[in-house]
């Protein structure tokens, strides 16, 4: 696991002891992190504040040229939502930790042309599976189920 896919798992990791979902994200760009979140969903009460917003909204205000050379890594698959914004700025590459637990948008990402790396880290399933098994409930509103 590199360093921005670590990045992404402690931000995970900072979720769940705030008592939320533990899914986190990174936008990198040249190299550094631009932006960090995870997903605030029940911390602020928030409809849409997932892992890859947070982290997008914390990168702020970018030039279109820097999102075109941006890439974001995330520890879940994205889900629409998500990937919608990957879209929108066209971000060129997403680095996911695990999607086993949950498939998002991928096959809308890679139609588009987004280069998609799937780890499939065992950190990352694991630490999904253990909180869907704890909340399920949590976990299926925060999908739309």
């Amino acid at each position: 696991m590199d360093a921005f896919m670590k990045a992404a798992v402690a931000e995970a990791r900072k979720g769940l002891a705030e008592g939320g979902i533990p899914i986190g994200s990174v936008l990198v760009i040249d190299g550094a992190i631009a932006g960090k979140g995870h997903n605030r969903r029940v911390q602020k009460g928030s409809a849409i504040l997932h892992a890859e917003m947070d982290a997008l909204e914390n990168a702020g205000r970018l030039l279109s040229s820097d999102y075109r050379k941006a890439v974001l890594y995330t520890t879940l698959s994205p889900c629409d939502m998500c990937s919608g914004a990957v879209l929108l700025y066209k971000i060129p590459r997403v680095v996911i930790g695990e999607n086993r637990t949950f498939r998002g948008a991928e096959s809308m990402l890679l139609s588009r042309g987004v280069d998609l790396v799937v780890l499939n880290d065992p950190d990352c399933i694991g630490m999904m599976r253990d909180f869907i098994e704890a909340k399920p409930e949590l976990w299926n509103e925060d999908i739309g189920i």
